[in-house]
């Protein structure tokens, strides 16, 4: 299992365990067994994917970690102490104008509480509107937060880079910032990714397998019905970027190169984003023990350079999704945006 430093200090697994598929709302069809869930996180760190990625927005998360934590209390072979939880910050759009250091720390304190941690190990930091003043200062009160103990990384997520500079430029030690990236969606290639890899900030990425429709599943599926909320985004992605047929084309391509390496279409998925430079993880939704084994197998082969370029030269043709990260997901009447969930901490 591969890690990978974000700090001098701090390690974290280069696939993560990502959980906002377990979150209340996500699915559209059936319901989640949570002792198969947990079940799933025992296996896991036992294979040293000991890093999980959770936010106060998704509903039910932090306390299913707080829960799993308990139960590693009583193990002989792996401790609390070896997992590592990323949570995020995410203020809700209808309260930015009502965001001040109070609030901040009693969130952060829920977070802590939901978890049973002393401190948290990386909170990822989310504004909705650049237009609402105040995600520096936010910023700014996450470093206090950090000197008092509550808080030991601090990181960004879905941010772009004009912002990530203000921020960096301001003292603000971002030791990481979650983007969405993948075959389909490159946007932080456009300049982004240079500008982290150059200021000693990590990306960590989600969407990489695009809520799972890298797969074999879906080679020559021509209509997809969504099972969930990630698959009515990607299928977004794909119609604005390889189109249909684009995409049929390259899930073969990936299998090609998959049946090289006897690895499968997501492995082949996952280690081209994570042989990107700047890539430190790739965040992989964990929702049942039946795929513990093939997440694995991701480390068990390397792509050659004849594979990346094959890929490479594959989607250079097809378009970029318009502008910088997360750009049409904050744009007001966007099909992108339309579908975003901006105040999930109201009901709290």
């Amino acid at each position: 299992m591969e890690r990978y430093a974000l700090t001098e200090d701090y390690t974290i697994s280069r696939v993560i365990n990502g959980c906002w598929q377990l979150s209340q709302g996500h699915n559209l069809k059936g319901e989640i067994d949570i002792q198969d869930v947990l079940e799933a996180f025992h296996m896991q760190v036992e294979r040293g994917f000991t890093t999980f990625d959770c936010a106060d927005i998704y509903t039910g998360t932090e306390e299913l970690l707080g829960r799993f934590l308990k139960e590693l209390k009583g193990s002989s072979t792996v401790s609390p102490h070896d997992i590592q939880i990323h949570t995020k910050y995410v203020p809700d759009i209808n309260l930015l104008n009502q965001v001040d250091f109070n609030y901040t720390e009693k969130i952060i304190d829920r977070s802590l509480q939901r978890q049973g941690r002393d401190v948290l190990d990386l909170v990822q930091f989310h504004w909705w509107d650049y237009d609402a003043p105040g995600y520096l200062e936010t910023a700014a009160d996450l470093l206090r937060l950090k000197e008092k103990g509550k808080i030991r990384n601090i990181g960004l997520t879905n941010f772009d880079t004009d912002r990530i500079k203000e921020i960096v430029d301001a003292g603000i030690p971002i030791v990481s910032c979650q983007n969405q990236y993948s075959v389909f969606d490159r946007r932080i290639e456009k300049g982004f990714l240079d500008y982290c890899l150059e200021n000693g900030v990590s990306l960590l990425c989600y969407g990489t397998l695009s809520g799972g429709l890298l797969a074999e599943k879906w080679i020559g599926q021509n209509s997809i019905n969504p099972d969930n909320r990630s698959h009515i985004k990607y299928l977004q992605v794909i119609e604005e970027t390889l189109g249909a047929a684009g995409y049929q084309e390259l899930l073969l391509l990936l299998q090609k190169i998959g049946n090289k390496h006897g690895a499968s279409i997501a492995h082949v998925a996952t280690k081209y984003i994570l042989s990107q430079a700047g890539v430190g993880a790739s965040i992989i939704g964990i929702r049942n023990s039946r795929h513990v084994e093939a997440n694995a197998s991701i480390f068990k082969f390397e792509l050659d350079l004849a594979d990346l370029d094959a890929i490479q030269t594959f989607l250079k043709p097809y378009p970029i999704l318009e502008g910088e990260p997360f750009e049409l997901e904050r744009t007001v009447g966007s099909k992108f945006r339309n579908i975003m969930k901006m105040n999930l901490n109201e009901n709290e």
